[in-house]
């Protein structure tokens, strides 16, 4: 997220969570999803990781994986709410 937006929401009075919240409502919300895929190898190699997440993409082209912690340290799994697939694991 750029800075000015993150200070703007802040001046509201808004909590770190709910600026975060925001933003990515913002950005999610109405999206549809229209592929899934794992990163490629040379994706894996690129980011240094040593395992690959599973990759969201959506209509407009813009993308979403999972990351093991915001530093991007390595992949990360996805938990759901869905009895029959309880976790999509990293490969």
């Amino acid at each position: 997220m750029r800075q000015e937006y993150f200070e703007r929401l802040k001046k509201m009075g808004l909590k770190p969570d709910q600026i975060w919240r925001q933003g990515c409502l913002e950005k999610l919300k109405g999206r549809t999803i229209v592929d899934v895929c794992y990163l490629t190898d040379g994706e894996q190699d690129d980011l240094g990781w040593s395992r690959k997440s599973l990759v969201l993409i959506f209509e407009d082209g813009n993308y979403i994986f999972a990351s093991s912690d915001d530093e991007g340290n390595d992949a990360g799994a996805l938990f759901t709410s869905w009895d029959d697939l309880p976790t999509i694991p990293v490969v």
